[in-house]
């Protein structure tokens, strides 16, 4: 319905080594995590208008993310993976 090939949630890990983190790099407080929802194609992710049964599901996406997302401060944002240093799997990401 949705061409949706993968959905990753990565939550952030609180505690010292974090807040060691933001004062070395003078960061802004974190976000509570990042959801990544991956398409098969830039195309499929377009082109989802195009179906009537994808339509009426995007529309019940925002209801249910207004339980547990604060919209107005949360970017949205299309991007392209690419790989620098492909590591392995479970190393966890800076």
């Amino acid at each position: 319905m949705l061409r949706i090939s993968r959905y990753v949630q990565v939550h952030t890990g609180y505690g010292p080594f974090l807040e060691k983190l933001r004062a070395f790099r003078g960061s802004p407080e974190p976000y509570d995590g990042v959801a990544d929802i991956w398409y098969e194609s830039r195309e499929a992710l377009e082109t989802l208008g195009h179906n009537p049964d994808a339509r009426a599901a995007s529309r019940k996406l925002p209801e249910d993310e207004r339980r547990f997302i604060d919209s107005a401060p949360s970017p949205i944002w299309i991007g392209e993976e690419r790989s620098i240093i492909a590591g392995q799997p479970g190393i966890t990401r800076l």
